[in-house]
C-alpha cells in the first residue's frame, strides 16, 4: 500500500489523537468515549445497490473528488452477498448470525431486524446530527422511523427509480414518474439539504443509500445513451463450458443461449448507465461539503452492498460466493488525515464501518465483529485481518442458492454448501474461479487448515446447512 502522510494542519492532530486507539481497534474492543479531537469529524456514507467492484472505471467524478483524495480499498467484500443481510452488518458489524438477517424475506427483511442498536444510535448519543436517505431495508414500508435518526427519508420497498412512495420524518410522500422524481436524484437532493441545514457546529451523519445499479436499472433523464457504446462482457468464466467440477446448483444452469446472453446484456448496459447520476451526486455532497466549510473534517465513504454476475458460471444474479457478487468498491477520503491517492490491498469488509465510524466519532457503541479500519489509514497493517467468514442461508424468494458457509483469504477461497458440495479456488492463478480445487489431492493440508477457521467461524450455521468432517 502507499506510504500515507498525515496532513500539516488537522491531519496530524487527528492522527496522534487516534494513535491511542490502533490497539483497541485491532483486538475488536469497543470504541470508548469521545476524545480531544474538536470539532468531531463529519461521516458521509455513500451506498449503492449491486454495483460490482469493477465498475469504478465508469464513474469519473467518484475518482476525481474521492479516488484522487483518498484510499481505494482493492479488497473489499461483503459476507454475505444479499441487500438486506448486507446492510444490516453495515448498521451493526455484526455477521448474518449474530444480527439474525440472513435473507430480503422470511428469514431477514426490515421485520426480522433489530434496531434498537446501531450506528445511528450510537452516533446521536454522541451529539451527532443523523439522517438516512434512501434504501433502508427490504420490506420496510410505513410511517416508522427506528431510533437513532434525527433525519429520517426512506423509500418504501417498492422504491426504485420511478412512481415509489418514502417515509419522510413519519409522513409517506409519493412519486411519480416526472424527471424530476428520479429516485437518485431525489435522495442527493434531500442529502443537499441536510449537510447545508445541520448547524455549522453539530457534526452530522449521512446514510445515502441508492437505489442505482439495481434493477430495473433505468437511468436518469438524458442519461440513455451514457458512456457510449458498451460492448459485451465476456471474461474467461462467461458462460462456463466445463462445470462439472461446480456444485449441484451451479450445474443445473442450462449453458445460456442467445435469448438469455442478450438479456444479461442489456441489464448490464441499463445498470451502467445509472452510474452518471450517481457520478453526479457524488460530486454535489462533495461541492456542499465544501461550500459548508466541512469538506477537510469529513470522512466520505463510496461503496455498495453487494456486487452481481453477470453471466460468469452461468449466473446472473448475486447470492453465491463468487468474487463479482461479493467484492464492492470501497473508496475512503478523509483530508484531515490523508494527503493524495493511495491503494489498499488489506481484506476490508462490510463488518468494519460501523467500528470505524463509532471509533472516528468517539462513541460508546458495543463489542462487534468487524474492525475500526482508522488502523489501516494510519498505516498499522500488521495485526490486521488475514481471512473473513461468508454466509448464506437458503431463501424462499431467493435464487436456489443452498445454504452455505465460506472461508475467505486474500489468496485463497475454501465453500461449502448443505449437501456435500465445496468449492476451493486459489485467486492468484485462477481470478476467475474456473478451476476447483476441492477434491484435489495437492490441496488437502491447505484445505483442511480454512476449514477448521470455517467452521470455528461459522457459528451458528445458517439453517439447512450440516457440515460433516
Amino acid at each position: 500500500m502507499s506510504a500515507w502522510r498525515p496532513r500539516s494542519r488537522a491531519g496530524l492532530l487527528v492522527a496522534l489523537l487516534l494513535a491511542f486507539a490502533v490497539v483497541a481497534a485491532m483486538v475488536q474492543l469497543s470504541p470508548g468515549p469521545a476524545s480531544a479531537v474538536e470539532p468531531p469529524p463529519n461521516i458521509v456514507m455513500i451506498l449503492t445497490d449491486d454495483q460490482r467492484a469493477d465498475t469504478l472505471g465508469y464513474m469519473p467524478i467518484v475518482q476525481r473528488t474521492l479516488g484522487k483524495h483518498g484510499v481505494t480499498f482493492t479488497n473489499a467484500y461483503v459476507s454475505n452477498p444479499v441487500c438486506c443481510p448486507s446492510r444490516a452488518t453495515i448498521l451493526t458489524g455484526l455477521y448474518s448470525h449474530s444480527t439474525g438477517v440472513y435473507t430480503n424475506d422470511l428469514d431477514g427483511g426490515f421485520a426480522k431486524f433489530d434496531d434498537s442498536s446501531t450506528i445511528a444510535t450510537w452516533l446521536q448519543a454522541a451529539g451527532y446530527r443523523t439522517g438516512l436517505f434512501g434504501k433502508y431495508l427490504n420490506g420496510y414500508e410505513s410511517e416508522y422511523t427506528p431510533p437513532g435518526w434525527d433525519r429520517w427519508f426512506a423509500t418504501h420497498e417498492s422504491g426504485d427509480y420511478y412512481d415509489y412512495s418514502a417515509t419522510s420524518d413519519g409522513t409517506i410522500v409519493d412519486f411519480g414518474d416526472d424527471p424530476n422524481d428520479y429516485g437518485t436524484s431525489v435522495v442527493g437532493d434531500q442529502t443537499i439539504s441536510f449537510i447545508r441545514d445541520t448547524p455549522a457546529e453539530q457534526p452530522l451523519f449521512a446514510y445515502v443509500s441508492l437505489p442505482a445499479p439495481h434493477e430495473p436499472a433505468i437511468p436518469a433523464p438524458g442519461d440513455q445513451d451514457a458512456l457510449g457504446k458498451i460492448e459485451p462482457w465476456r471474461p474467461p468464466s462467461y458462460n462456463e463450458k466445463d462445470m462439472k467440477d461446480k456444485p449441484l446448483y451451479i450445474r443445473d444452469n442450462a449453458w445460456m443461449k442467445a435469448d438469455r446472453r442478450r438479456e444479461i446484456d442489456r441489464a448490464r448496459v441499463r445498470m451502467l448507465r445509472t452510474l452518471p447520476a450517481v457520478d453526479r451526486l457524488v460530486g454535489n455532497v462533495i461541492d456542499a461539503l465544501r461550500e459548508t466549510g466541512r469538506l477537510e473534517n469529513t470522512m466520505v465513504v463510496f461503496t455498495s452492498d453487494n456486487g452481481v454476475l453477470w453471466g460468469e458460471h452461468r449466473w446472473g444474479a448475486k447470492d453465491v460466493p463468487y468474487e463479482e457478487a461479493i467484492a464492492v468498491p470501497l473508496i475512503v477520503r478523509y483530508d484531515a488525515l490523508l494527503s493524495g491517492a493511495g491503494r489498499d490491498d488489506n481484506l476490508v469488509a462490510n463488518l468494519d464501518f460501523a467500528p470505524t465510524f463509532a471509533e472516528l466519532a468517539g462513541a460508546d457503541a458495543p463489542e462487534m465483529e468487524g474492525l475500526s479500519f482508522l488502523p489501516l489509514l494510519l498505516g498499522q497493517t500488521d495485526l490486521w485481518r488475514d481471512g473473513f467468514l461468508m454466509e448464506h442461508m437458503a431463501s424462499h424468494g431467493g435464487n436456489g442458492v443452498p445454504s452455505y458457509c465460506g472461508f475467505h483469504t486474500k489468496r485463497y477461497v475454501l465453500v461449502r454448501y448443505n449437501g456435500g458440495d465445496g468449492e476451493l479456488y486459489d485467486l492468484r492463478v485462477d481470478p476467475w474461479q474456473r478451476d476447483n480445487l476441492y477434491d484435489s489431492p495437492a490441496y488437502a493440508a491447505l484445505q483442511a487448515s480454512l476449514n477448521e477457521r470455517l467452521v470455528a467461524a461459522c457459528v451458528p450455521m445458517p439453517r439447512g446447512l450440516v457440515l460433516g468432517d
